[in-house]
């Protein structure tokens, strides 16, 4: 997905063509003569990082892993907010875990607003409806009422997840890197409040023991450690009030990240995590939101309790 957002010119034309060519050979599976393009594209404006990552990307996909390295770590020199995801590319190549730098996360779904919700009906995205199933057992099994006074929907995107728990939730707040997100979300009408920002920022700003439900459809995929947004998520519930959300999964132990740059929890870790953070699984369950290639994603859906 990186190389279809280098949408900047560098300000030479004959260096955009040849960025154009090379895109095209990649894409075609030429990648030796799109990094010999690339190369030559880059002496001419070394300072433009787009250029830079797709000859990463490029080296990368001809097995030269020692090039697409110098080529990443010259993105990051050139762009310190890491805007293009290079770390998460530097740390594939080590088969290493880094987290995702907010930048990355702000302009990959800012560019991705307008088709998010073309893009997952193709992908027969379920996490709406998986999230509302696992919190209507939930609550069967405690012996409540599927009603929450206040719930905060945390990564809302386009609010796809907060259109399914709406009727269930008094007073319902969002929020999401992406500006562009929350401006879809908010045309939807049913959040009392939006806020474009990282999530757990956003809960370290709100009181302890605020409300009665946290929630997060297909967010968390893009956190590497679940520890601080588990353990603010803890903090701003109140004793009785349930966290709700999904993730991807993988058959190892602890963190993967996978070739989409999507971070993938082991069970065991999850489990470890949310106790770490002293709430209490009620729903650890394998289960598939979305496919990638025809094929199901390997997914688990949590529900906890926040007990004292």
């Amino acid at each position: 997905m990186a190389s279809g957002r280098l949408i900047l010119s560098s300000g030479d034309p004959t260096v955009d063509r040849r960025i154009d060519w090379a895109r095209a050979l990649l894409e075609e599976g030429n990648a030796t003569d799109a990094a010999e393009l690339l190369t030559e594209a880059v002496a001419r404006a070394g300072q433009y990082a787009p250029g830079w990552f797709l000859l990463g990307e490029a080296r990368e996909a001809a097995g030269d892993a020692p090039g697409a390295r110098v080529a990443f770590e010259e993105v990051l020199a050139l762009d310190p907010a890491d805007t293009l995801g290079a770390t998460l590319r530097l740390a594939r190549l080590e088969g290493e875990v880094a987290g995702m730098s907010p930048a990355y996360v702000r302009v990959l779904f800012d560019q991705y607003a307008d088709r998010f919700e073309a893009a997952l009906a193709r992908l027969d995205y379920r996490g709406p409806e998986v999230i509302d199933d696992a919190l209507t057992d939930a609550c069967a099994r405690l012996g409540r009422p599927y009603a929450f006074a206040h719930g905060l929907d945390l990564g809302c995107g386009t609010g796809l997840v907060g259109a399914r728990l709406v009727d269930r939730i008094g007073a319902m707040e969002g929020v999401d890197l992406s500006p562009n997100m929350v401006a879809h979300a908010r045309r939807r009408g049913i959040y009392d409040a939006l806020v474009a920002g990282e999530m757990v920022a956003f809960l370290r700003g709100r009181p302890a023991r605020e409300v009665d439900l946290v929630f997060a459809g297909d967010a968390f995929c893009y956190l590497d450690d679940l520890a601080p947004i588990l353990a603010e998520a803890r903090r701003v519930l109140e004793p009785g009030g349930l966290l709700a959300f999904t993730t991807e999964t993988h058959d190892g132990e602890d963190v993967l990240l996978r070739d989409t740059l999507r971070f993938a929890h082991a069970h065991a870790y999850v489990r470890t995590s949310l106790a770490a953070a002293g709430l209490t699984p009620l729903t650890v369950e394998a289960v598939s939101v979305r496919k990638e290639k025809d094929q199901p994603v390997a997914g688990l859906v949590v529900v906890a309790l926040r007990e004292v």
